[in-house]
């Protein structure tokens, strides 16, 4: 029955793209060009092309393709996602602008006097349609096909420039790399001494065919800057096997904090194979926290695995990470998915950090994440326990950003005695 309802759901979302894509090839190309020329030849081609790109952007690594097709793919696919979501919503606000524009010419006609209107040229009835000579009243619906074409150009044009600069400032935001966001966290059992103990948290980087070592080694630089007293990585830091991406993850290796750095899963990494990954970071020096705890000097430090684990029978364990602990001592836990904070509420957690969510990444996702997740971004209060959910350090998909910069957030905690 699932698998019935996810093919409908699949069916119904390809019709709708398809539907989108005719629509705006009508809007920016058949509206816009002369019928037969280049122009229009070349639209075409692009309003097929691209859409296939996107497909095989998102399924080349599922299919195990090589690396080097799923990078070749990647990028002109990825980022037409993101210019089709924009394009579409600035073709739908100026639909109703382009009517009135054209309502306005035809209205402005009809209002002209009769005497400024071009005189009919008679043409003998033996003479073919065709012949009809161009001084006829044929210019007439010319010229009107000529004030179409302009209006569609106009509207088409800064739709187009509106969509471009917004995907193309969203770019450079995430490839400049993430912004340091700081956050101050009073807990009531943080003993005074540990007042002021900083936590790097890092949440989807999404290392993949797009974003590679380079973005990696902008995040460690960031991290390493902040002087933070623990790193912690909440899940979702690949899209991808070790062999391709274990030379894009090797800039992990120098993260520096006094307490260490630690790693929990996120459902990419199961798409990715999650033991692998955990092995491997291991190796780059980080601490995986399966469904484990440490006790650090003042509070402790727990983490569950992500709730995609529960596939591969290894979902989070909340009672084998925090059901044993001294409830006396602060907790603070790493879990991927804001979606577990009533299980960390269960279990008296004070502070739980996530991630996710990307803070909807592509506005006005941002909505459809509210439908989903209990906290989008920012530190809410559930209970006795506090959830903080980082917007992320990267991104998935198009690597494109609008209304959701990436961040690294310097939690510090704080302490009541201080």
């Amino acid at each position: 029955m699932m698998v019935l309802v996810f093919a409908l759901v699949a069916l119904a979302v390809c019709a709708l793209l398809v539907l989108v894509h005719r629509w705006l090839w009508i809007r920016l190309v058949r509206d816009t060009t002369a019928p037969g020329g280049r122009t229009r030849r070349i639209g075409t081609a692009l309003a097929i092309g691209l859409p296939l790109l996107s497909v095989a952007a998102l399924t080349t690594g599922r299919a195990g393709a090589p690396f080097w097709l799923q990078q070749t793919v990647a990028w002109p696919g990825y980022l037409w996602l993101a210019v089709l979501l924009y394009l579409t919503l600035t073709m739908l606000v100026a639909e109703p602008i382009r009517a009135l524009w054209l309502r306005r010419l035809a209205h402005r006609d009809t209002a002209r006097p009769v005497a400024d209107r071009p005189e009919p040229v008679e043409v003998p009835a033996a003479a073919a349609p065709a012949a009809v000579p161009a001084t006829a009243e044929r210019p007439a619906a010319g010229a009107g096909l000529s004030r179409r074409r302009f209006v569609a150009r106009t509207v088409g044009g800064t739709a187009a420039a509106v969509a471009l600069g917004t995907v193309g400032a969203g770019t450079h935001g995430v490839l400049r790399g993430p912004s340091v966001k700081r956050v101050r966290v009073p807990l009531a059992k943080l003993p005074r001494a540990a007042h002021g103990f900083r936590i790097a948290v890092v949440s989807d980087v999404h290392l993949g065919p797009v974003l590679g070592r380079a973005h990696t080694q902008r995040i460690v630089d960031t991290v390493n800057r902040t002087q933070p007293d623990l790193i912690a990585i909440v899940g979702d830091l690949v899209d991808g096997s070790v062999p391709d991406l274990g030379p894009a993850a090797e800039p992990l290796r120098r993260l520096a904090a006094r307490h260490g750095s630690y790693f929990v899963t996120g459902n990419h990494e199961y798409f990715s194979g999650a033991q692998q990954w955990i092995d491997h970071v291991r190796e780059l020096g980080l601490n995986p926290l399966e469904n484990a705890r440490r006790e650090l000097p003042h509070f402790d430090l727990a983490g569950v695995n992500d709730i995609q684990g529960e596939r591969e029978g290894s979902g989070p364990d909340f009672r084998a990470a925090l059901g044993d602990r001294d409830r006396t001592r602060a907790a603070v836990l790493l879990a991927h998915q804001p979606v577990v904070i009533h299980d960390a509420v269960r279990h008296g957690v004070d502070l739980q950090l996530s991630g996710h969510t990307h803070g909807g990444q592509l506005w006005p996702g941002n909505y459809l994440a509210e439908l989903a997740n209990p906290t989008v971004a920012g530190l809410e209060r559930y209970g006795d326990t506090q959830l903080y959910v980082s917007r992320g350090a990267g991104a998935w998909g198009p690597p494109v950003r609008v209304g959701a910069p990436s961040d690294i957030t310097v939690v510090e905690l704080a302490s009541f005695q201080a």
